[in-house]
């Protein structure tokens, strides 16, 4: 028997062409949801290679463990710079870690808001913007009902799928929107 994701999903012809051979997957939660952000910051226009080996670094900052927020913020800004990362990922880190300290960022917590409450309140930290939002969203909360519209490999797999034209951008993000509306929940 098909997932039912996988099911509702193929009701879409092109998608049902696509995903005859789809192996059901499971979103798994993570629940440190500022770690999930320090990742986020840390992979950002980086390829998987580079960013695992300085996320592998800043892990061992912290003996291998999962870092307090505390712990980040006492961490001195050149020694996050030493281990690859930039001035200003080195200060969206920060950043993440302030607004845990000042607001909370805990699981329970953001499990029990919305989408848009959750979008809103990240991305008023500076350095996250909306697609961080919504793959904490995704990959951080488990939900499965987000339309990541940024996200490069989206646009560019829908422009080939479903033949959408990229010149006007503003078009082609409604034209994604109007799409994936089809495939909610």
């Amino acid at each position: 028997m098909q997932h039912p994701y996988l099911l509702h999903l193929s009701s879409d012809p092109v998608f049902n062409e696509v995903l005859q051979d789809a192996v059901p997957r499971e979103l798994k939660k993570n629940t440190n949801l500022t770690l999930f952000l320090y990742t986020s910051i840390i992979n950002q226009q980086l390829s998987a290679k580079v960013g695992d080996v300085i996320f592998n670094r800043f892990l061992a900052l912290y003996d291998g463990n999962e870092p307090t927020s505390q712990q980040v913020l006492d961490t001195p800004f050149e020694t996050l710079k030493a281990i690859g990362l930039s001035k200003s990922k080195t200060d969206y880190i920060k950043n993440v870690a302030q607004f845990d300290v000042d607001h909370g960022l805990q699981y329970e917590k953001l499990h029990e808001m919305t989408d848009d409450e959750v979008s809103r309140l990240v991305t008023s930290i500076k350095g996250i913007g909306i697609w961080s939002a919504q793959n904490l969203l995704m990959f951080g909360l488990g939900r499965e009902d987000v339309f990541s519209a940024d996200d490069l490999i989206i646009q560019n797999t829908m422009a080939a799928l479903f033949g959408l034209d990229k010149s006007d951008k503003k078009k082609f993000k409604e034209d994604m929107h109007k799409l994936s509306a089809q495939w909610s929940p």
